[in-house]
């Protein structure tokens, strides 16, 4: 594995909502860099010096992920919650007793 892959993908929302997976050190840097300059604020200023310092190898890859994380749930990106709510939703769709 290479040594700025995370070991677990951190889902976010992109774009028009549509969900993405970013699975490395590399990958949450550029999200950052393309982060709207209006939008920025400490959450994205750290994330961005933790994803730096871990690309010169300064700090484990886990590490930059948290705060990309943290980043990531402070603006409402994190992608996980509605996988869990879409699923439930079909297996209620499909639950007799549901109508």
């Amino acid at each position: 594995m290479k040594p700025d892959m995370f070991k677990q993908p951190v889902s976010i929302f992109v774009g028009l909502g549509f969900p993405a997976e970013v699975r490395s050190v590399m990958d949450a840097y550029r999200h950052l860099v393309e982060w709207p300059a209006s939008l920025r604020d400490a959450a994205h200023s750290v994330a961005l010096k933790t994803c730096k310092a871990a690309l010169r190898g300064e700090i484990e890859a886990e590490t930059a992920r948290a705060l990309f994380a943290a980043f990531a749930e402070k603006h409402d990106l994190l992608a996980l919650e509605n996988n869990v709510i879409a699923a439930s939703r079909l297996s209620g769709d499909r639950d007799p007793r549901v109508r």
